[in-house]
């Protein structure tokens, strides 16, 4: 299985609704995420751009997705993003791919340098 990301930000309703009565919201994505045939692995409140990040493993990128439009179209969100994680392992892998490829042709008249 892979590991997503999902972040999202709560609207001011849902945020009046967790205030008047607190809940471990754990349990709501733990079984939407279970329902998808993936596993929650941990979930976190954060301060900023986010509200919360919720981290899971999804048997295929579909599933994972499928995730994140049940937790939109429940209406308690403002907006949401949810990122496919790679271990340290899976990047390792894609090191040697990727060298195994050698860089890319670039499009006609590039000169390749980045400023």
């Amino acid at each position: 299985m892979s590991i997503y990301m999902l972040q999202d930000a709560y609207t001011a309703q849902a945020w009046q609704n967790l205030v008047t009565k607190p809940e471990d919201r754990r349990v709501a994505i733990g079984g939407v995420v279970k329902a998808a045939g993936g596993r929650l692995l941990d979930l976190y409140f954060v301060f900023g751009e986010n509200d919360l990040v919720a981290i899971f493993e999804a048997p295929d990128p579909i599933s994972a997705a499928a995730v994140s439009v049940a937790a939109n179209i429940a209406g308690h969100v403002k907006s949401i993003k949810t990122t496919q994680l790679l271990t340290v392992e899976d990047s390792l892998e894609l090191m040697r791919r990727t060298a195994s490829l050698g860089p890319a042709q670039p499009p006609a008249g590039a000169s390749g340098i980045r400023s």
